[in-house]
Order: C-alpha cells, then sequence, then structure tokens
C-alpha cells in the first residue's frame, strides 16, 4: 500500500478536486443569481462529481492494461452503437440531436475512441509500429473517422475539435508515418485558412448576396456555423444578434479587472445580460473571471488547469508500456483542447461553440467521463513498475 502511496500522482488529483470545489462554487453562484431550477445545478454538479469519483478510483486501482484489454474494443464498438441511435431517436436540443435520454453518446465515444487507439497502437509486438507505417495511418484514419463523422452529423463540431487534436497527438507520439501526420495537419491548416478567407469575403460589407451565395455553395459549414465564424471574424458587427454572446463575454471578463467584484456579486448573470443555460455551461469562465478578477480567477483557473496537464503529460513520460503512454497524452490532450477553446472562445481568440469546461460547466455526461478518463491515467501512474 506504501508504494500505492508513493506512485499515485497526487498532483493530478488535488488540481482536479480543486477544479471540481470551484465549479461548485462558481455554479452555486450563477445559479443563486437566476434562482428557479438553476439554484440547485450545483448541487447536481457535486452529485454527479461523487459518482464520477467512485469510477475514478475503480478504474485507478484496477490494472489498465487488463481495463484496457476487456473495453477497449467492445467500447469502442459499443460507442459507434450509441453514435447511431442518437442520431435515429435521439432528443433534439438547440438545433443538434445530441441527447440520448440523459446522457450524450458523443461526449463518452470520446474516452472509447481514445482506448481503442491507444490499445491498437501501444501494444507490444503491434503491426504498425514505425515511422512508415502507411497502413497504420490508414487503419487510424478509418478508426478516427467514423466517430466523427457520426458526430459531426449531428452536428457537433465542438467536439470533433477537441477528440481530433487528442488523437492526432497520439499517432505522432506513437511514430505513426510522422511524415504523413505533418503533411495532414499543414493540410488541414490550409483548409482551414482557406473556410475563414472564404467566410470573410462572403460575409465582408459590400458584398453582394448573390456572391455571397456562390461563396458560401464552397464552403462545407452549416448556416449557424458560418453565422459563428462571422462573428468571430466581425465582432464589431451585430452586436444585438449573432455577436452579442460574445460582445456581452468580454465585457463581463474585462469587467471584473485584476481583483474582481467578490463571490456572488458579479452583474452580468444578475442583470441577465447573458442567457441562464448559456452562462451555466459555455460562458461559466465568464461568471468566475468577473466575481474573482484575473489574479486570483482566471490566473489561478488557468495555473489549476496547467498541473493537470502537466501532470497527466507527466504520467504518460513514466509509463511502463505504449499504451499507457498513449492513453495518457490522450487525456491530457483532450483537456487542454476543451480548456482551450472555452477559454478561447469568451475572449473571443475562437469562434463560439457549444463546449463544456472541464469541472466547471454543468454537463454532467462530460463530468464523469474526464474523470473515469483520469482513473485510467492514474492507474497507468500507481501500475508503472509492475509487469504484466
Amino acid at each position: 500500500m506504501k508504494r500505492f502511496l508513493l506512485r499515485f500522482n497526487w498532483l493530478s488529483f488535488v488540481s482536479m478536486l480543486a477544479l471540481i470545489t470551484i465549479g461548485a462554487f462558481v455554479l452555486a453562484s450563477a445559479g443563486a443569481a437566476r434562482g428557479g431550477v438553476f439554484a440547485s445545478h450545483w448541487k447536481s454538479m457535486l452529485g454527479t462529481a461523487a459518482v464520477g469519483l467512485v469510477f475514478y478510483f475503480v478504474l485507478a486501482f484496477l490494472d489498465y492494461r487488463t481495463v484496457m484489454d476487456w473495453i477497449a474494443y467492445p467500447g469502442f464498438g459499443f460507442a459507434l452503437f450509441l453514435l447511431v441511435a442518437v442520431l435515429l431517436v435521439g432528443t433534439t436540443q438547440f438545433g443538434g440531436r445530441r441527447w440520448l435520454w440523459f446522457f450524450q453518446p458523443s461526449e463518452i465515444s470520446k474516452l472509447f475512441v481514445i482506448l481503442c487507439l491507444a490499445q491498437l497502437f501501444g501494444a507490444e509486438g503491434e503491426l504498425f509500429r514505425g515511422q512508415y507505417g502507411f497502413r497504420g495511418f490508414l487503419a487510424a484514419g478509418g478508426l478516427i473517422a467514423v466517430p466523427c463523422l457520426l458526430i459531426l452529423l449531428e452536428p457537433d463540431l465542438g467536439t470533433t475539435l477537441t477528440l481530433v487534436p487528442a488523437l492526432l497527438v497520439m499517432l505522432l507520439v506513437a511514430g505513426v508515418w510522422r511524415k504523413g501526420l505533418v503533411v495532414l495537419l499543414a493540410a488541414g491548416a490550409v483548409a482551414a485558412t482557406a473556410v475563414l478567407g472564404a467566410v470573410y469575403e462572403a460575409e465582408r460589407p459590400g458584398t453582394s448576396p448573390e456572391r455571397r451565395a456562390a461563396i458560401l455553395r464552397y464552403v462545407p459549414l452549416r448556416e449557424h456555423q458560418v453565422s459563428r465564424v462571422k462573428t468571430f471574424l466581425f465582432p464589431e458587427r451585430d452586436g444585438l444578434d449573432s455577436g452579442y454572446n460574445l460582445r456581452q463575454a468580454t465585457m463581463t471578463i474585462g469587467s471584473g479587472g485584476l481583483v474582481g467584484k467578490g463571490y456572488g456579486k458579479g452583474e452580468a448573470i444578475r442583470r441577465e445580460l447573458m442567457p441562464a443555460m448559456g452562462v451555466m455551461n459555455d460562458f461559466i469562465f465568464c461568471v468566475w473571471a468577473e466575481e474573482m478578477g484575473y489574479l486570483k480567477g482566471s490566473l489561478a483557473l488557468l495555473a489549476l488547469y496547467g498541473l493537470l496537464c502537466v501532470s497527466t503529460a507527466w504520467t504518460a513520460l513514466v509509463a511502463g508500456d505504449g499504451r499507457g503512454r498513449l492513453l495518457a497524452f490522450g487525456i491530457a490532450t483532450l483537456v487542454f483542447a476543451h480548456v482551450y477553446v472555452n477559454i478561447g472562445m469568451s475572449i473571443g481568440l475562437v469562434p463560439i461553440t457549444g463546449l463544456p469546461l472541464p469541472f466547471l460547466s454543468l454537463g454532467r455526461t462530460f463530468l464523469v467521463t474526464v474523470m473515469c478518463g483520469l482513473g485510467l491515467v492514474q492507474s497507468v501512474s500507481l501500475h508503472r513498475e509492475e509487469k504484466e
């Protein structure tokens, strides 16, 4: 037991608990300001976190290699089944079919896809080892494309934007056709730039409706996604329409200043300048930044996320085998991508997309999923010196 305690990644665990505590406090503040059903959301979040902690410790003390042997491939198949099911019988909310009863299959699928990729490319004697493994690249491409396509059909672009970076980092670490991956990343950057340029040309002042329609015909985005990109490119336009949330988000963060207005004293949520569910989920960072300020609010929060990601990456570096290494790098990148995109959209760094902030947003499915992932990473730390 003493050896287990010495190998336990306390930095990762304490950072996670600190973030959950902050999440409960900020949800309680935002919920109290709005009242009604929102007032008890912090209790729901803590209840979900308690369930997540049970899964966390169970997975942490089980050998991750045994867990992956049992659930990596069946779990991937189950995730695909759920993603198809939600498209057929799921509940439509906010313009997307993303809910299956009380959970979001797209969130669960993130963990299973990461597990499957780690199992496939991290096992000893695997078939696709080597820098020039073109077969491995094709296998990975097929494995990644199917769930990502199903998620995009919901549509849920935000989930894809966080899952794909995690999977690409895992492939780079595994050494799967690195030259090809670099070329693919470069092509992706060029394509993204081309899409931004096309939307800019279509939406800039003076563009005729006919020319706009002709340009957007070749842009692979839905109308609401084009609207979000337009808000990102022209934040000063449509301040009372599509750009309203971004404008209020940046103003709310800026109004907190260095020291904040004090816990429970934020004005944006109390004056109902932003939608209640948006504040409880996508823009929860704004509430924290306004009430606690830059120094003890934003900077402290980013430091905790940094500690969590770095400690998770450290577990990857000291892992005893390839599967543990890939799993830990995948989870670390997934958490980092969520933090980057969520906070980035609140400050105008990336286009707005519906994406929870880990441990703060009221996203129950994602909270349990990421805690399960971190529990498996803890297992990598605890069992790294054991023989399989």
